[in-house]
């Protein structure tokens, strides 16, 4: 057979390689205790199809010192990475405060670009930018030179990510991009790079070494740029003044959104789902009231709309033990006075907040002359995620 020995040892016999390559040929799953495998090519089509045991004690395991060995290395990665991001806060200068500027005083769009690694740092930067109050967008640069360079216009400031500073890919679109005004940003760890000299700022993020035992894979640098672009993000979010309701209105999807953006309109109850009765009503046909609406209270409101007071389940296990006939009791007897109200536009985290520090489970929704619009309970507030 071409290629390297493949050896397998089958539970509970003793099979030689030509069982082995028997048992692979018939493609019968059976289990394997063991295996030391190169892979032939045919072989490999064959033992895909075979549910692998764990391995034999004492065979083909990691030992103690290969474990010990991935956590230094492990813990190396974690110093050098600390250290690249650690250097660029003391590199930090004029040319950091230019490219804020700059990207501030855009009328276009911001457009990050890269390739490779950094070409996925350019896409986190660039959709950091859209959802903290800056318009961008990713351009992928081999893209780019392809036809996407149409997305860029004069207004526009591209930034233009990449560790050497001199990929094809972005250097081919540089010209193009200065062609039609467009301003350039380049974020390299080379400041003497073809890309750097061309860009109108440059932004340094050069690392004295990769993490990467080899010194090769990219670790440390795509560690740096992605702080470094951070940096920039959040200070231009600062200087735009971007605070926590503006980034509800760019995140509705998300928790923070929901709570942001949902107001005591958007869940209440409304009149007519509201179970609300006469407070001159007998207490018995209150209970009727309240079982049909669910909210394990009723509203008893007075002639002028204004609700007079609130009866809960928990008032009427107090009436029930101090002995009140429910069939000859008013309800105006009973009810708690000047329950608590919140007004439609406040916010619905608002009215979580008031149920959890006043534990009530709750609320009665009024308009500015303190008619009753409406009702609201933690259910209600569950159902909407607000909490």
């Amino acid at each position: 057979m071409a290629g390297k020995f493949v050896f397998l040892t089958f539970a509970g016999c003793s099979s030689t390689k030509t069982r082995a390559w028997g048992a692979a040929s018939s493609l019968k799953p059976l289990p394997i205790d063991w295996y030391t495998i190169q892979f032939n090519p045919d072989f490999s089509r064959a033992l895909r199809r075979f549910p692998v045991s764990a391995p034999v004690a004492g065979m083909n395991t990691v030992s103690s010192s290969s474990s010990h060995r991935a956590l230094e290395l492990g813990r190396r990665v974690l110093e050098i990475e600390a250290q690249a991001v650690a250097a660029l806060a003391g590199r930090l200068g004029e040319t950091f405060g230019q490219a804020v500027d700059m990207i501030l005083r855009c009328r276009g769009r911001v457009i990050v670009s890269g390739i490779g690694k950094s070409g996925h740092i350019a896409r986190k930067f660039a959709a950091t930018l859209a959802s903290t109050g800056t318009p961008a967008y990713f351009v992928h640069a081999a893209e780019a030179a392809h036809g996407d360079l149409g997305m860029i216009a004069a207004e526009d400031i591209v930034i233009a990510i990449s560790n050497s500073g001199a990929g094809a890919e972005l250097l081919t679109i540089v010209p193009q991009v200065k062609r039609r005004g467009a301003r350039l940003i380049a974020m390299t760890g080379n400041a003497g790079s073809p890309l750097a000299r061309e860009a109108d700022v440059h932004l340094d993020a050069g690392v004295s070494e990769e993490a990467c035992p080899l010194n090769l894979v990219p670790t440390a640098s795509t560690t740096a740029e992605l702080a470094l672009s951070d940096a920039v993000a959040v200070a231009l979010l600062d200087a735009r003044g971007f605070d926590i309701k503006d980034f509800a209105r760019s995140h509705p999807g998300g928790n923070l959104g929901r709570r942001l953006l949902t107001h005591v309109r958007d869940v209440m109850r409304p009149c007519e789902r509201t179970p609300v009765i006469a407070s001159d009503a007998l207490l018995i046909e209150t209970l009727l009231v309240m079982t049909r609406g669910g909210m394990g209270m009723a509203v008893a409101q007075g002639n002028d709309g204004k609700p007079e007071g609130i009866f809960t389940d928990g008032d009427l296990r107090r009436a029930l033990e101090n002995g009140i006939d429910v069939r000859t009791t008013r309800l105006a007897g009973v009810i708690t006075k000047n329950p608590r109200t919140i007004g439609p536009d406040a916010l619905a985290v608002e009215a979580a907040e008031m149920m959890e520090r006043l534990r009530i489970s709750q609320l009665l929704v009024v308009n500015e002359a303190g008619a009753l619009m409406g009702a609201l309970n933690t259910h209600d507030l569950m159902q909407a995620r607000v909490i």
